[in-house]
């Protein structure tokens, strides 16, 4: 459905953006106040609602001060080690990593040539200010996280201008509760294309909806084209998005995509420089999970299995979001259609992980916020309430995600998950006697890739589906004991290994402990060569 400003009596409309750093260059030089309505109905949805004036001299910007809240909170989840998803490690930095000349684990998935340069090529220039800054590749972790943790305020951003098309109290209500909500800092830090795929579309839906210049549509397009090289499962509800945003003027998308296509051109390129067929990855990540059912393998689960995980991260208190959401739907239907879309497109995939429907969480709040505003304005006109409305609902955002970020066991597990893995891993990097580590039955992807693990130490695998080993790995552990003096494996197995390897520390690694096993003395690299970390993952197919 269309969307269309329209300034209130008094207010000043914002239609027609001229870029986020001008606008609020602008509004703090003008101290102006904030109207407008991004509705299908023009005026008639924000019927009721009065525009907040703002009298902004002598204190900071309200749209400064919820991003300064917000990037507090996402460098906070920065610094924090967890790994949610091995994907960030294996699809993302590692491969930015061998980019820069280094050794690294290499996956199936970049074997097959089904992932794309993109991405980590845009890493790779964190990663390698990350490894100049601090070696030994805790930088080369960091550095990502806090850059994908900024590139996220832009959903913040983007929060306050929907509301700002309606009344400053929207934009406020808006902003805050996106810079607060717990599943949007959760995921912010992490190098995963479906946060940053939605820190490009949600800046993008706002450029091209109110009646968009053609430069904004341009815009618009290459921020969509770019989201969808870094999750093209998003493309579903990218059509409809562009489609939304062009129903009622068909010659918008001359310029959608003609900025779409830059974008897709640049991608191409970036693939040529790496050797690759352009979009070669797409045809073949399609084809492995296609016909070749390679993501049914990381496990299955029913279409109603996103509803179900929503009533259980959000509990009882779905209520609120859901009476909220359907109060703001009037505000921003396009929004809401691009977020159920999303939504019902993944339940009809066999594999699901809760990342993959980011995309519908974050405008799923952006909507529910511009409904719970409503509320705000509606408790205003209650004698004795003025004062009190906003406080109450922006406390209530913000009570609601506190309480809800470590209610749930999966909630608990995504903001520890990790963290164990990362503290023996540093162990391991910084002790100069290790001279090898062998892994002994103890999945790589639980830990934060070799760099963090090693460095330049050869990393071994001992694991049972390895067709050398031929499930007999006790004697294979004697076998190649002088090529490491290091091991890392559960507690379970201590029976397994050579008399001279000694318990250090352990941590949880995955759903057990793992513990650090050491022996003095050298390695002697020969007695191993053939269970070398990657030359195992071919074999094994992983």
């Amino acid at each position: 459905m269309p969307w269309r400003g329209c300034a209130r009596a008094g207010e000043p409309p914002v239609t027609h953006l001229k870029g986020f750093a001008r606008y609020l260059v602008v509004s703090m030089l003008l101290h102006g106040t904030i109207g407008g309505t991004m509705t299908s109905t023009g005026a008639d949805a924000a019927r009721g609602s009065t525009a907040v004036a703002g009298t902004s001299t002598g204190r900071l910007h309200p749209l400064f001060a919820l991003l300064l809240l917000a990037l507090v909170l996402r460098l906070a989840a920065a610094l924090w080690p967890n790994v949610m998803y091995p994907d960030e490690i294996f699809q993302y930095l590692e491969p930015a990593w061998r980019m820069l000349g280094h050794d690294g684990i290499l996956t199936w998935d970049w074997r097959e040539g089904i992932r794309g340069w993109f991405l980590p090529t845009l890493l790779a220039g964190p990663v390698a200010v990350g490894g100049l800054i601090a070696p030994g590749g805790e930088g080369a972790f960091l550095v990502p996280r806090l850059v994908a943790a900024s590139a996220s305020l832009s959903i913040v951003v983007s929060a306050w201008f929907f509301g700002a098309r309606i009344s400053r109290t929207h934009a406020i209500v808006a902003a805050f509760a996106a810079a607060v909500w717990f599943e949007l800092i959760l995921l912010a830090p992490h190098t995963l294309g479906e946060p940053l795929a939605t820190a490009l579309i949600v800046p993008a839906a706002l450029l091209v909806t109110s009646r968009p210049s053609r430069r904004h549509l341009a815009i618009g397009g290459a921020l969509l084209a770019f989201a969808f090289v870094c999750r093209f499962q998003y493309a579903p509800a990218i059509a409809v998005l562009a489609l939304g945003a062009c129903w009622m003027r068909w010659r918008n998308l001359i310029p959608l995509i003609a900025g779409g296509l830059a974008a897709l051109m640049l991608s191409a390129a970036i693939e040529l420089a790496h050797g690759a067929v352009p979009f070669a990855w797409l045809i073949g990540n399609i084809r492995e999970n296609l016909l070749h059912d390679r993501a049914t393998e990381f496990g299955v689960t029913p279409p109603s299995a996103y509803l179900v995980n929503f009533l259980i991260v959000w509990s009882a208190a779905i209520v609120l979001p859901l009476a909220a959401i359907w109060r703001g739907a009037r505000h921003a239907p396009l929004l809401l259609a691009v977020a159920l879309v999303n939504l019902v497109f993944h339940s009809l995939i066999a594999h699901k992980e809760y990342r993959f429907v980011f995309l519908s969480v974050a405008l799923f709040i952006i909507v529910a916020a511009l409904g719970s505003a409503d509320w705000v304005q509606w408790l205003r006109a209650k004698p004795g309430w003025r004062r009190w409305a906003l406080p109450i609902v922006t406390g209530g955002w913000a009570l609601l995600s506190v309480t809800l970020a470590g209610a749930s066991e999966g909630m608990r597990d995504y903001w520890t998950r990790g963290v164990g893995a990362a503290r023996l891993a540093a162990e391991l990097r910084s002790d100069p006697q290790m001279c090898g580590l062998a892994l002994y039955n103890v999945r790589f992807q639980l830990l934060p890739g070799r760099e963090r693990l090693v460095g330049a130490v050869p990393l071994y695998a001992l694991e049972p589906a390895d067709p050398l080993a031929e499930l007999m790995l006790p004697p294979l552990l004697q076998a190649t004991r002088p090529a490491f003096n290091r091991i890392l494996a559960r507690p379970a197995a201590a029976g397994d290994l050579p008399a001279d390897f000694s318990r250090q520390s352990c941590a949880r690694v995955g759903i057990a402990d793992a513990c650090i096993y050491a022996r003095s003395g050298t390695c002697d690299a020969s007695a191993a060569t053939a269970f070398v970390l990657n030359d195992v993952l071919v074999r094994m197919g992983h």
